[in-house]
């Protein structure tokens, strides 16, 4: 069984070597533009997508709306991806030892904004990646005792790994 990455790890691609990828910077914050109204009553967030070439030749990418897919809550409800706002890779070649980074806002139900899951598929040389998962969520750079069980409010892979690394450390 494949587990999902933490938000902030990288994920290396087997297809195409030296490339990788990652979801970071999960945070609240308005989109610059303003709000979109399908977004009424909803808290904006914002996350980075950042994929970088470690190759020796270049990787032409491709990263838009359509293959970004956001869960909120322990349902696994959709968000809303604020595409207007949003800054996408759309045909921009990325060559060795460079990175290209998408800023993303979407927006969900401020209550379950601590869970969340990010899928992402790249297209890379007109091909398709590869979708990979990350989880995490907005409250997650909180530090929780290492003896603590996560509870309901804190019960997301990335405190229970979290846990797991800070035993682990004192061991």
């Amino acid at each position: 069984m494949r587990e999902p990455n933490v938000v902030g790890d990288w994920q290396e691609y087997d297809e195409q070597v030296g490339l990788r990828v990652r979801v970071h910077g999960v945070e609240k914050a308005e989109p610059p533009k303003g709000r979109d109204d399908a977004a009424d009553e909803l808290t904006y967030f914002r996350f980075r997508v950042t994929v970088e070439n470690r190759a020796t030749e270049h990787f032409g990418i491709h990263l838009e709306d359509g293959q970004i897919d956001i869960r909120v809550g322990a349902d696994g409800e959709s968000a809303f991806l604020d595409w207007r706002n949003s800054q996408f890779i759309e045909g921009y070649d990325v060559y060795p030892l460079r990175r290209a980074t998408a800023v993303l806002f979407a927006a969900g139900p401020e209550a379950v904004l601590h869970r969340m899951d990010i899928q992402i598929q790249l297209k890379v040389d007109d091909e398709w990646t590869e979708r990979y998962l990350w989880a995490g969520g907005i409250e997650n750079d909180a530090a929780v005792e290492a003896d603590a069980r996560p509870d309901a409010a804190r019960d997301s892979l990335a405190c229970q790994v979290s846990n797991f690394l800070r035993r682990e450390a004192e061991s």
